[in-house]
């Protein structure tokens, strides 16, 4: 069986060596035709030269063809000792390549080197300036992303819960992880937004709708009440409840905003250091992971989320679409101006590559040996042949001019000898 893959380039390399070793070959019938016009001419003139020039060039072309034939084939066909080395010494060869690959190419010094001198930071930066490239990072997330999301069947996303995920998550203890969330949440304010966002919804809500809060308030008066007294009251109320709320929302040190830090505050301290609320917690979190309905909700949060981000996908006008440009051309502009950006990506880069090279670099070496073993000889040596050989016909040649010169030199200091 053969794993050597035949390429269009392999049919010009062929016609190139054939090219080569029609020339080497008439190199030395040349010089044959010489030796042999000249051979019983008187040799005490310049024919002595000539003639002695074209028997070297014939020695010295023979033996360049004997050396280079040898690589790859008995030449002649005769099983010549340390002939056809190629072929009798593939796999040596091949362990020898993986050597040579191993300790001068996937080295860290060197493949950080490299990197280095990439400045894959900035070239990188440069591309994503242009609108063609960032349409062109687009296409091919959205490609591979709508491939995926339409391979993820529900059933799949179902098993991963109920089989993986939920399990797994009601064996951990989550109120030490959830404290300490929640602790660092509340340090960092992180919580302000959505504290925000409720107040801004519960404003909202009252604006729109008063005549609820009235039923609301009427239902809890006493019977007795007149009617009048009842609608100031409500509306007083509902003035205050609206002042309050805009308080909260414009003040963040508000003391009921800042009621609720403690609130929360104490529960993080209880979720990390009682074990009475942790208790209480894990039980909470074990009846809503044993539901049954967790799962379907979740399956059908999964299917929404998918058809929106498909629907997106599909329209270029889209937010998916222009966030996702806007996003490409601030890493793009960042990596271009900010040496900081640039050096944190290439030192990532440069991590990764080191990991790469010093975890991995013996085994993608190894590819090498292994496939050269997987060669059929004669293939190989053939293959080889092919690739190098139109330049080893450049051998032949120079011996041949080589021994012409060194033939002419070793006659002339014949003759002055002489």
């Amino acid at each position: 069986m053969s794993f050597l893959i035949e390429t269009p380039a392999d049919q010009a390399r062929r016609d190139g060596l054939r090219r080569m070793r029609i020339v080497a070959t008439s190199a030395l019938l040349v010089a044959a035709v010489v030796y042999l016009l000249t051979l019983r001419l008187p040799h005490d003139g310049v024919w002595g030269f000539v003639n002695t020039a074209s028997e070297a060039a014939m020695v010295g072309a023979l033996a360049d063809w004997f050396a280079v034939t040898a690589l790859f084939k008995h030449p002649l066909g005769l099983p010549i000792p340390h002939t056809a080395l190629v072929k009798r010494r593939k796999d040596e060869l091949g362990r020898s390549l993986q050597e040579f690959v191993a300790s001068n190419f996937l080295t860290e010094e060197i493949a950080r080197e490299r990197l280095a001198s990439a400045q894959v930071g900035l070239r990188l930066g440069r591309w994503l300036e242009r609108p063609e490239s960032r349409e062109r990072v687009m296409r091919e997330s959205v490609t591979a992303l709508r491939a995926g999301l339409n391979r993820m069947q529900d059933s799949d996303v179902e098993d991963f819960l109920t089989d993986l995920l939920l399990p797994r998550l009601a064996r951990e203890p989550i109120s030490p992880i959830a404290g300490s969330l929640l602790e660092k949440v509340v340090e960092e304010r992180t919580h302000d937004g959505l504290v925000d966002l409720g107040l801004d919804q519960v404003l909202l809500w009252l604006r729109d709708n008063p005549e609820i809060f009235a039923e609301v308030m009427v239902d809890k008066a006493p019977w007795w009440t007149p009617n009048w007294v009842d609608d100031r009251v409500i509306a007083w109320a509902y003035e205050q409840a609206v002042t309050w709320l805009r308080e909260m929302r414009a003040d963040t040190s508000h003391p009921a905003r800042t009621a609720v830090d403690d609130l929360l505050r104490r529960l993080a301290h209880d979720l990390q250091h009682d074990e009475e609320v942790q208790a209480s917690a894990e039980r909470i979190k074990e009846r809503l992971l044993a539901h049954p309905q967790v799962s379907r909700s979740a399956v059908a949060v999964w299917q929404s989320i998918r058809s929106a981000l498909l629907s997106a996908m599909d329209d270029r006008d889209s937010y998916f679409w222009r966030r996702g440009d806007e996003l490409l051309s601030h890493v793009g502009e960042h990596l271009v101006n900010d040496p900081r950006w640039r050096d944190r990506l290439e030192t990532h880069l440069g991590e990764g590559v080191a990991f790469a090279v010093n975890t991995y670099g013996d085994e993608l070496a190894e590819v090498i040996s292994v496939t050269v073993e997987r060669w059929d000889a004669d293939e190989a040596s053939k293959r080889i042949e092919l690739y190098v050989g139109r330049d080893l016909q450049f051998i032949r040649i120079n011996g041949t001019v080589i021994g012409a010169l060194a033939g002419l030199v070793i006659h002339t200091v014949s003759v002055l000898l002489t």
